[in-house]
């Protein structure tokens, strides 16, 4: 091997489990997959108990999990996977982008959400996203959908600084963040580097204790450090 190796010939294909009680909604989503040898469709559940049990036995680095399904719905089928496969990510998936069973599937451990009639390229975009632990949620589609549906407190919260004893520059990022912008965004607006803006949000992850992006956006709403209707 040389220094040129296509990482693709040596990365082990991305395990993923669909979970939808739609058969061919589950079809459709493995033939968008399948093809790309980066992925490897390892197993379809058509409710949420089942999407639990197949993940424990077959232990996929992805699950694509409907959020409305039968006998255990995709949110505490989240919350259940979460809580015992740590190292299994979940994608969400809604019939409507709007949608406050969305929230409570992020709040529960979902690593990102998409829509039911996102694109091919989109689906294989959030998938790889997810796997990496990042959040597969557009910036301010994830605020619009939290300041629509998460609550903010009748009396305002302690100043941002003050929380989870966050530095100024953390306390900061994190109220841009919550406001909808990017990284790349976030770093324009404070006058730092892309890798300084990461940095500082690893530190506030920590300190808030959240696993991502989506779940310190829900916690600044519910703390009240940015409130509904007033992002900035």
């Amino acid at each position: 091997m040389n220094g040129t190796t296509d990482d693709r010939t040596t990365t082990r294909a991305i395990r993923v489990l669909i979970a939808d009680d739609q058969p061919l909604v589950r079809r459709g989503l493995a033939l968008i997959l399948t093809p790309d040898p980066a992925f490897e469709v390892v197993g379809e559940a058509g409710d949420g108990e089942e999407a639990v049990a197949l993940a424990h036995r077959l232990r996929p680095d992805v699950v694509v999990m409907d959020i409305r399904m039968p006998v255990l719905d995709g949110v505490a089928a989240t919350g259940r996977l979460t809580a015992e496969l740590p190292g299994c990510r979940v994608l969400a998936l809604s019939t409507f982008d709007m949608d406050e069973y969305v929230v409570a599937a992020l709040r529960a451990g979902a690593c990102g959400f998409l829509p039911k009639d996102i694109s091919p390229e989109e689906l294989v975009a959030a998938v790889r996203v997810v796997h990496t632990g990042e959040a597969a949620v557009a910036p301010r589609l994830l605020t619009r959908l939290i300041s629509t549906y998460v609550r903010t407190p009748e009396r305002p919260g302690p100043p941002v600084a003050q929380v989870s004893g966050l530095t100024p520059r953390e306390a900061e990022v994190w109220r841009l963040m919550a406001t909808g912008l990017d990284n790349t965004e976030i770093a324009e607006a404070m006058g730092v580097s892309g890798s300084t803006v990461k940095n500082h949000i690893t530190g506030l992850f920590g300190k808030l204790g959240v696993r991502d992006r989506a779940q310190a956006v829900i916690v600044a709403y519910e703390t009240g450090v940015v409130e509904v209707g007033r992002p900035g």
